[in-house]
């Protein structure tokens, strides 16, 4: 009997996360119909990436393994999509209350949004177009290291990737909370809206998840990027450079647009720092450069 092909330390980390999230499942008050489906979604993504780590090893190796980088990005969406499942069934704003006090200072103390709006809707739509990429920064970081000829180390810019964003979610079920945008009605809205603005708004209305907004995973995941292309590309920095300046766009158009709080974008900042402490530490930057099929 032929033995399977071997996962890659990505995919034991997003099998590990789908494991944690079925264990931690039956001590929070899911909905009866959601109950059943952690274990399920753990069974997928064991099967699925078992299935394309054989298919790599034992049938078309150059396909399945340009697929498994996909399949990473994927099952992200999926990770997401899972913490709706956690969203509580009565609020109390516990959280929302405390960290709406360091926006404001922030805001209108230390000039945030005059600044940000002193150029008209310039400085606002350039935030808001930000905001809207960050759905596209784990295909946009894989395709960066395509470009770069590196796929040598798409799985551990993958790991550190993965280890900032699944530890955003996996801490999302302990802080339940809602944007400020909607907790606090009105107050503290931007004072310039923008057609782009108007599409994040109805994105995030219509298929955002409502279990928590602490922390802050569009920070954590921008960041982790931009850790993965700066310590795994050293050659050519200009794309990790570019990921850190996106990243710190990204945390502030969180805060002005008032999608999280700025407590959600520190925690998310250092959850990506701690990703990629780990993530350095137990798998170091290779000596040679080599491309993979």
């Amino acid at each position: 009997m032929k033995p399977l092909g071997r996962l890659r330390a990505s995919e034991w980390l997003l099998v590990a996360y789908f494991c944690y999230v079925a264990v931690i499942a039956p001590f929070f008050p899911l909905q009866h119909a959601a109950a059943w489906r952690p274990p399920v979604v753990l069974f997928l993504v064991l099967a699925l990436t078992t299935a394309f780590a054989y298919g790599e090893r034992h049938e078309y190796p150059a396909a399945f393994s340009l697929a498994r980088d996909w399949l990473a990005v994927t099952l992200t969406l999926v990770a997401y999509r899972e913490m709706d499942w956690f969203s509580p069934m009565e609020r109390k704003f516990l959280w929302e209350l405390r960290w709406v006090g360091w926006d404001r200072w922030l805001l209108y103390n230390a000039g945030l949004q005059r600044g940000i709006e002193s150029l008209g809707a310039l400085l606002p739509s350039y935030l808001e177009l930000c905001y809207l990429l960050v759905y596209a920064v784990a295909p946009a970081m894989v395709a960066m290291i395509y470009v770069e000829r590196r796929r040598d180390v798409i799985d551990r810019v993958l790991f550190l990737y993965l280890a900032g964003t699944l530890l955003a979610y996996a801490l999302f079920p302990y802080f339940p909370s809602d944007p400020p945008r909607t907790v606090f009605g009105g107050s503290d809205m931007p004072n310039v809206m923008t057609a782009l603005r108007r599409f994040n708004l109805w994105i995030v209305n219509g298929y955002g998840i409502h279990s928590s907004v602490f922390p802050s995973a569009h920070v954590s995941s921008a960041f982790s990027s931009a850790w993965a292309l700066l310590y795994y590309t050293p050659e050519k920095r200009r794309f990790g450079r570019g990921m850190l300046i996106y990243a710190i766009s990204v945390s502030m158009a969180t805060i002005y647009g008032r999608y999280h709080y700025a407590a959600d974008a520190l925690a998310g900042l250092i959850i990506s720092l701690a990703a990629a402490g780990f993530t350095i530490l137990a798998a170091p930057r290779p000596l040679r450069r080599h491309d993979l099929p």
